[in-house]
């Protein structure tokens, strides 16, 4: 009977280090999908941040047509 017991005893301490290494494991899971998350999120608002507004992408447009008119007059040789 004892080495059954020896059995018993050995098979439920390797049945708690799955269970202690399986919940590690997916701590760590958890932890890395919440990093990702967030470094997606960090991601989304920098492009957000750094894209114009709809009145300043305008603007910039009006210029860069105006640049676009000067540089076609210069190479058509009209003096502005």
């Amino acid at each position: 009977m004892s080495d059954m017991s020896f059995y018993v005893t050995m098979a439920s301490a390797a049945l708690a280090g799955l269970v202690i290494l399986v919940s590690a494991v997916l701590t760590a899971w958890r932890g890395w999908l919440q990093l990702k998350q967030q470094e997606l999120r960090q991601d989304a608002d920098s492009r957000a941040a750094a894209a114009p507004s709809n009145a300043t992408a305008r603007i910039e447009i009006a210029d860069l047509k105006e640049r676009i008119r000067k540089l076609e007059a210069i190479a058509a040789g009209v003096d502005l």
